[in-house]
């Protein structure tokens, strides 16, 4: 079953096992990290008639209500995907708004991450931020950075061929500096190389929105990945459903490529 093999589990307090047994979760079967697709946020507007401003807006109470779950169940990391660099095609006024609702929250969320000591972090390619937000990513991981609970990981202006890319880039300076031969670039260092280097790969992928793709998110970290797709949008993903997930997740029988 799904064991949390290679780490020592933390000492949990009792709070948190409470917790995990009232939503019918065991310790050993949760996945270290999970990883989610935010979609839906425009068409859960369009369905109601409201504008797709209003959509991202609602749907920032799920991430906040996503992030207290999974602190109170103990996972190790979540990374959520916010903005990809594909999503720079839309209309400027949503851009405009959406880096405006990501400085809000960045600002809004700061001492709640310090009260539930969460270690805040980004990947993804920052040239492309405005600096009012780079600013404030900053001091999110700043004051987080000894934080020793769940990692919150946000990929921002993030795609999973680009991140490729600038590792590949990466290991060729490198090679070209005399650093490293090429018959030493392995799936180690390719790892060590990429956005993620030093994180766990995700053992649950989420997607809302009943879209079945991965959408340029996290290519390499999620090829063992379990997928878990909901037809639900992201602003009606609650943590009935987040549990949901985490359940059926720990029904499964990973063999890695090997036999059970």
């Amino acid at each position: 079953m799904n064991k949390r093999c290679g780490a020592s589990l933390p000492t949990l307090s009792p709070d948190t096992v409470q917790h995990l047994a009232e939503s019918g979760l065991d310790a050993d079967r949760l996945p270290r990290h999970v990883a989610i697709i935010m979609d839906g946020n425009g068409r859960w507007a369009q369905e109601r008639g409201l504008p797709r401003a209003e959509g991202h807006a609602r749907g920032v109470q799920s991430v906040r209500s996503t992030i207290e779950e999974g602190c109170r169940l103990g996972l190790k990391q979540l990374t959520l995907y916010c903005l990809s660099v594909e999503n720079w095609k839309r209309p400027q006024t949503e851009l405009d708004f959406l880096m405006s609702l990501l400085h809000q929250y960045l600002i809004a969320e700061r001492d709640e991450i310090m009260e539930q000591n969460i270690r805040f972090t980004t990947i993804g390619r920052r040239a492309e931020l405005p600096d009012y937000v780079l600013a404030e990513i900053d001091e999110s991981i700043r004051v987080s950075r000894n934080n020793t609970g769940m990692t919150l990981c946000l990929a921002i202006n993030y795609g999973g061929r680009t991140e490729i890319v600038d590792a590949v880039r990466n290991l060729a300076a490198r090679v070209r500096r005399g650093e490293i031969e090429p018959d030493q670039i392995d799936e180690a260092a390719v790892s060590d190389a990429l956005y993620t280097a030093g994180m766990p790969d995700p053992d649950l992928l989420i997607r809302t929105a009943g879209e079945m793709r991965v959408s340029n998110y996290l290519l390499w970290q999620i090829s063992y990945a379990e997928l878990w797709v909901t037809p639900k949008c992201w602003p009606d993903f609650d943590v009935s459903l987040f549990c949901q997930a985490l359940r059926d997740y720990a029904g499964r029988v990973r063999r890695f490529g090997g036999l059970k």
